[in-house]
């Protein structure tokens, strides 16, 4: 049992640290939109930027093979159902507290309510995707796709930089290769996460020359940053991109095994474990925040940013700890029973599905 724990508090540990980061880019970008000056988290989201969503995806690929020989109905509830759920109610949050009450476009906000279904809307675009991305792994595996193949043609979609406008495809071409690959090296990333906690010497020596490579590929010629874009140097070629992304997916696996050997990093452990709480949430109070604080006068990026990131990260967790206290909105973080298929389990909280 103490084996089990300890095989999963380095994945906890991986996605408390993965949502840090994805929150970190939000507050960078939407305070340098609203300043027209970068901080030292824009540096930060630039070095993270290979790997920052392709962690996400690969973490959430990992225990795919232990849902995958499921009946239909169990496996569309856990792996589909669970996070169209989530999407949906909180789509529709974010759609009318932004546009029907502060931008008052009543029309607007039903027209994105209609676009909402087959577009995934704003920041929840990655709930959105997990669904798809079970649906399509489920398929593949019904059918007996050869992983090496579904590999080969997927990395093949990431580097060919697809642009349809339609978010949905682009966004499957960009990171299916990295959800798919989480399910199928999964047992390489559990050992290589195990090793990293035996050996931190060798760990550490490893990630250093990784930090270096992925660094001197994004800073290299070609680099670009502005307070709301960045473009990465050589690392943005096709196929150096792709190997960026997997080498840093690995390295936030390393990290955080071995961060499970402090204690004082626990926190990072529990955040991930309420990974997804954050990421339906976050938006809000992130807007909120910022707002409050520029009427305010705080136009410094750096003090702004971390501000407002804090506020961020923060109030969905109270909002859950509240729902737990209470008993009242736990709909907005656990599904209720009739949002399950019938036969299937009855209640499950928004947590990263198996």
């Amino acid at each position: 049992m103490a084996t089990d724990r300890a095989r999963h508090d380095w994945v906890d540990m991986a996605k408390g640290l993965s949502i840090f980061l994805v929150v970190t880019m939000y507050c960078a970008a939407s305070v340098g939109e609203d300043t027209g000056q970068t901080g030292f988290l824009h540096w930060t989201i630039a070095f993270a930027m290979p790997f920052r969503m392709p962690e996400f995806f690969l973490l959430s690929g990992l225990f795919l093979s232990q849902v995958i020989d499921r009946p239909w109905k169990a496996y569309l509830d856990r792996r589909v159902v669970h996070y169209a759920y989530f999407y949906a109610l909180w789509a529709v949050i974010h759609i009318v507290f932004k546009e029907a009450l502060l931008a008052r476009d009543v029309g607007g906000a039903v027209s994105s309510l209609a676009w909402a279904v087959v577009e995934p809307y704003g920041v929840l675009w990655f709930i959105y995707t997990l669904a798809v991305f079970g649906l399509v792994s489920k398929i593949l595996h019904e059918i007996k796709a050869p992983a090496w193949a579904v590999l080969a043609v997927a990395a093949v979609l990431q580097m060919a930089s697809i642009h349809t406008g339609s978010y949905l495809i682009d966004q499957s071409a960009e990171y299916f290769i990295y959800f798919y690959a989480g399910a199928v090296f999964a047992p390489q990333l559990f050992r290589l996460a195990a090793w990293s906690t035996n050996r931190v010497l060798p760990a550490l020596a490893v990630l250093a020359v990784w930090a270096m490579v992925n660094a001197a590929l994004v800073f290299s010629p070609g680099f670009r940053m502005d307070p709301v874009h960045i473009q990465m140097g050589w690392g943005a070629l096709p196929g150096i991109h792709l190997l960026l992304a997997l080498a840093g997916a690995a390295a936030i696996c390393m990290i955080t095994a071995l961060l499970t050997r402090v204690r004082a990093m626990d926190w990072l452990r529990w955040l991930g474990s309420k990974s997804l709480v954050v990421y339906v949430a976050f938006v809000l109070p992130m807007g909120v925040a910022r707002t409050v604080l520029l009427a305010i006068g705080l136009d410094e990026p750096n003090l702004l940013s971390l501000i407002t990131m804090a506020v961020a990260i923060v109030a969905p967790l109270v909002l859950w700890w509240i729902t737990q206290k209470t008993g009242l909105g736990k709909f907005l973080f656990e599904r209720p029973a009739w949002a399950h298929l019938p036969g299937t389990r009855q209640r499950v909280k928004l947590a990263p599905a198996e």
